[in-house]
C-alpha cells in the first residue's frame, strides 16, 4: 500500500505540484508547491494568448494550447515549471515512503509504524497521520 501511495503521490504531483502532498496529508507542503507553481505560471506563461484561444472542449483545442505553449514560452520557463513539478513529485514520493527530512528515528519514545514520527504512548492513534496504534506487548488492553 505504501508503494501505491507513493506512486499516486508522484503522479499527481506531476500533473499539479502539491496534489500529491494532499494524498499523504502534508497540507503545508501541498500549499507551498501549488502556490509556487501557480505563481510561476501566472508570471511566466502567456496568459493573454491562452485565454484568447478559448475553452478546451476537444482534442483540437488541446493541440492549440500546446502550440501556443511551444511558441510563446522560452526554454527557461519550460525548465522552471518542469523543475517545480519534478521536485514536487520527488518530494512527495520520498515523504510517502517514510523518508521525511529532519525526522529523528533514533529517539527513545514510541514511533508510528506508518509515518515514523514520534507519538505519545498514551494515545491509541498517531496524532500525525491518524493511524490506529496497537497497544504495547506488555500492556493489557482495557475495555470499558
Amino acid at each position: 500500500m505504501t508503494w501505491f501511495r507513493a506512486l499516486l503521490a508522484a503522479g499527481l504531483s506531476i500533473l499539479l505540484p502539491g496534489a500529491g502532498h494532499l494524498v499523504i496529508r502534508d497540507w503545508l507542503r501541498a500549499a507551498v508547491f501549488a502556490g509556487l507553481f501557480i505563481s510561476a505560471s501566472a508570471i511566466f506563461l502567456p496568459i493573454e494568448q491562452l485565454t484568447a484561444a478559448g475553452p478546451m472542449t476537444s482534442v483540437g483545442d488541446i493541440n492549440a494550447y500546446a502550440d501556443i505553449m511551444a511558441k510563446e514560452t522560452d526554454a527557461m520557463t519550460q525548465f522552471l515549471l518542469s523543475f517545480i513539478g519534478l521536485f514536487a513529485a520527488i518530494d512527495a514520493t520520498f515523504r510517502a515512503l517514510g523518508f521525511p527530512p529532519g525526522s529523528d528515528t533514533g529517539g527513545d519514545g514510541a514511533t508510528c509504524p506508518e509515518c515514523g514520527k514520534e507519538v505519545d504512548e498514551d494515545l491509541e492513534f498517531c496524532h500525525w497521520c491518524t493511524t490506529r496504534l496497537e497497544p504495547a506487548a506488555d500492556e493489557e488492553p482495557t475495555h470499558s
